[in-house]
């Protein structure tokens, strides 16, 4: 399997892998790091999607881009671990369906990403022998959701700043 680098947005000429730009957050330049190719699932892998849970699907569509810098086994505990919640599709109508993203702990589609992000990043320092400190602001619910993303892994201090007086009450 080839791995995927990743450039920067703002042109920065050096590109990453995966590790490298999940670690980093940001490329030197400041861009965002941005995948060369983005790999297609074969249409026999996606007919199997149905029978599939949702951590399995994702093992399929989040590989290509790890290349071998993850254990297989490695890889599957983190994804059973990031999505230990049901995640539904409903049907709406006719062959229309939505699927849930509402349905993680804090009721944020940003849990889908933020829960693997964080197993990824504390396998990958756990593998170098260092820490990491990650500061997020937030007037929303990125906060929860990073937080509670974060919350027990080891390696990992999260600092989530929120405005004063600018945060409903719901979030």
């Amino acid at each position: 399997m080839s791995l995927i680098k990743f450039f920067s947005t703002n042109g920065h000429r050096e590109k990453v892998d995966f590790k490298r730009a999940l670690l980093a957050g940001q490329a030197p330049d400041k861009g965002l790091y941005m995948p060369e190719k983005i790999p297609s699932l074969s249409p026999e892998a996606i007919r199997d999607f149905p029978k599939m849970s949702y951590h399995q699907i994702a093992y399929q569509v989040i590989k290509p881009y790890l290349g071998d810098l993850v254990e297989e086994s490695a890889l599957e505990d983190m994804l059973k671990d990031a999505y230990s919640y049901e995640v539904p599709l409903e049907r709406v109508y006719d062959g229309k369906y939505l699927l849930r993203l509402d349905r993680g702990p804090t009721c944020s589609f940003k849990d889908f990403a933020a829960r693997l992000m964080g197993r990824l990043i504390q396998y990958f320092l756990k593998e170098e022998g260092r820490s990491m400190i990650i500061l997020t602001a937030t007037s929303g619910d990125t906060g929860s959701a990073v937080a509670h993303a974060f919350y027990g892994l080891e390696n990992i201090k999260v600092i989530v700043l929120f405005p004063e007086s600018e945060v409903t009450e719901r979030q």
